[in-house]
């Protein structure tokens, strides 16, 4: 049952994102609604149970772990499972333990993540405005979140910001959140808007920056060089000469990075989802609870795996939302 996790399409699964929660403490427009109604916690995985997930995967050759939510950082009693997953770290069979954050605990939690074998968070941020990232996150405060920046770096943590680039909303902080991560060694990946889950009176449409346009204007005031390097997800990758800093691009609608995926997501009810731009999942809770035997787990994610489609659907031509995501991302997992 060590078989390695190969899909229809020969490609290796290596990296497991696993959401532990659907709350968060922000309510970012793009994410989901100011009035959410979460999941009762009985639907939700416990940590026990997210362990055993987690560890059937890095058995079957999963060998970066990055935890999501939500903001993963609220759930209760979660460095406990920090905890205990690094001992796959410890024992080599994992390579990575990472997670994206909103910032917002990480001035409490860094060093105990640290501590845990964590190297790098991933932060998502799209403005240091504090204004604008007050109506973006609707319930953020940014002093928070910087003084969570602080104490990852001061704790030796490695950060990338990821900002969703949205047209008359960060347009105007291209260079000063450049030139912010670069004063701190930070590297940056800028994502497209995606259309998924309820928009509420936002259009997503009418948000939409091409990263195309977005790396035209990075390139009138630095001197843009291809990197072939990747990290395992979807961004490519340039470097910015006068800094040294990377910077990278995620565009499921103007580029197509499905050749080359090696991921699959888990949510925080035990879903699996092998493409974040398909609706195709499957049920991964009922075999973990019916049995104490990981037989019909392992089972359940080799058959999830042979659906594993060979790409996704976003489109964004001809003025409208081709493959629409009905769910949330935070119902998936960042």
């Amino acid at each position: 049952m060590t078989t390695p996790l190969i899909d229809p399409f020969q490609r290796a699964i290596s990296y497991l994102r696993v959401s532990v929660t659907d709350r968060c403490d922000f309510r970012c427009v793009y994410c989901m609604s100011e009035n959410m109604t979460f999941l009762p916690k009985k639907e939700l995985l416990t940590l026990e149970e997210l362990d055993r997930m987690c560890s059937t995967f890095v058995r079957l050759g999963v060998q970066k772990l990055r935890i999501t939510g939500g903001e993963p950082l609220v759930r209760r009693d979660i460095m406990t499972f920090f905890r205990s997953m690094k001992r796959h770290l410890d024992s080599g069979a994992l390579k990575e333990l990472t997670l994206t954050t909103n910032g917002s605990q990480l001035e409490r939690f860094a060093q105990e993540l640290y501590d845990c074998g964590v190297r790098r968070v991933n932060i998502s941020l799209d403005t240091i405005d504090e204004q604008k990232f007050a109506d973006i996150t609707r319930w953020g405060r940014l002093p928070q979140v910087m003084r969570g920046i602080e104490k990852a770096l001061e704790v030796g943590l490695k950060i990338k910001l990821n900002a969703v680039a949205l047209k008359g909303f960060n347009e105007d902080e291209l260079f000063t959140l450049a030139e912010f991560c670069a004063a701190r060694d930070m590297d940056m990946t800028w994502i497209e808007v995606m259309p998924m889950g309820d928009l509420g009176n936002e259009d997503r449409l009418d948000q939409y920056w091409s990263l195309d346009d977005l790396r035209a204007r990075l390139a009138e005031r630095y001197t843009l060089s291809d990197l072939a390097e990747s990290t395992g997800g979807p961004a490519r990758y340039v470097r910015l000469e006068e800094t040294g800093q990377k910077i990278g691009f995620i565009t499921p609608l103007t580029h197509n990075f499905c050749e080359s995926c090696n991921r699959v997501r888990i949510t925080c009810t035990g879903e699996i989802y092998t493409c974040l731009g398909q609706e195709g999942m499957s049920d991964l809770r009922a075999p973990l609870r019916g049995s104490e035997s990981d037989v019909p787990l392992e089972n359940a994610i080799r058959d999830a795996i042979a659906l594993k489609p060979k790409g996704h659907d976003f489109d964004y031509s001809r003025q409208e939302v081709a493959g629409q995501m009905t769910r949330h991302m935070s119902h998936t997992g960042g």
